[in-house]
């Protein structure tokens, strides 16, 4: 039997986590080769590039899918194990791939055309793409994993190192230049609302004062929140502060920023902001691979001289 797809994965390893174990991508290996009928020499066949076993390249992808859909969590860094909306979906395939189907497109957006490896349900099959858009499409799915797995890294951290994060984070978006230790965390015990500052200049005129808040997705932050950090900022004698957080910021903590009078300036940042920051900045990231799309140099290859005999053929 052919070596399934990530999509035709999914359902089999969901229904594999009933018994509520908690499980590495490696340890679904062995139970869906049996569903599969998968041979020994289909668990070994690995890419033409060299990287890694195509099996469990795809159960790895299956998973971080199932994780996104919020159908399975994970309680530590690489173990995934079903919740309560899973086991509801566990039973029937159809409605499965119905509610993992929507929330792909709420996830990439509901005009993003998603790529499609082999399952009917899914809204886009991969014959409506040209090459470029299928390729594209498979390269925002890999950031939103990515982005997901970033966040829940630094929830598996202590809060001191999350201040830590935002302070390297900022110094790698420019803020401080090259001001020799520029940003500094403050005092664990007697922060006074300020979680780390960094120096503009080096006399430090210039100051940027950090709020940073590690908090679970849906533990969004309060207008009451931001009113203490714009008061922290006031007796700091600072006009710049910057409110991080894993989760979101509730409406009435986004319209409170946007009426602050002109003397002081809020930047909020939320979870996905943040992960897309630390991707893009490559804080604590590192390059697996490179793809390079070449065209042909028009102006190049117009120079140079066409064939005679050939046109003359074709006329």
């Amino acid at each position: 039997m052919a070596i399934p797809k990530y999509d035709e994965i999914q359902f089999r390893a969901l229904q594999l986590m009933l018994d509520g174990k908690a499980r590495k991508a490696k340890e679904f290996i062995e139970p869906l080769a049996q569903v599969f009928k998968l041979s020994e020499e289909d668990l070994e066949k690995e890419y033409d590039s060299g990287n890694g076993f195509i099996f469990l390249d795809r159960i790895t992808w299956a998973l971080s899918y199932l994780n996104m859909a919020g159908v399975v969590t994970k309680p530590k860094r690489g173990l995934y194990q079903i919740n309560e909306q899973g086991r509801l979906l566990a039973s029937n395939e159809g409605k499965f791939r119905s509610y993992v189907s929507a929330k792909y497109k709420e996830r990439l957006g509901t005009n993003q055309k998603q790529p499609h490896y082999g399952s009917d349900e899914l809204p886009v099959s991969v014959e409506d793409m040209t090459p470029e858009e299928s390729l594209y499409a498979s390269y925002q799915g890999i950031k939103e994993t990515i982005f997901q797995e970033i966040i829940e890294t630094i929830l598996s951290k202590s809060p001191k190192e999350f201040e830590n994060i935002v302070v390297m984070l900022l110094q790698k978006m420019g803020y401080g230049g090259e001001i020799k230790d520029s940003g500094t965390v403050t005092q664990y015990t007697n922060d006074k609302g300020i979680d780390g500052v960094i120096r503009e200049d080096v006399l430090g005129f210039g100051r940027v004062c950090i709020q940073a808040k590690k908090y679970a997705t849906g533990n969004f932050i309060g207008r009451d929140e931001l009113q203490k950090f714009a008061g922290a900022l006031m007796q700091a004698q600072s006009n710049k502060g910057v409110f991080i957080t894993t989760s979101d910021f509730t409406k009435n903590a986004y319209d409170f920023v946007r009426t602050l009078n002109a003397n002081i300036r809020i930047i909020l940042i939320n979870g996905k902001e943040l992960a897309n920051y630390i991707f893009e900045y490559d804080l604590g990231m590192q390059t697996d691979k490179v793809i390079e799309i070449k065209r042909l140099d028009s102006d190049f290859w117009d120079n140079l001289q066409d064939d005679q005999i050939k046109e003359v053929q074709l006329q």
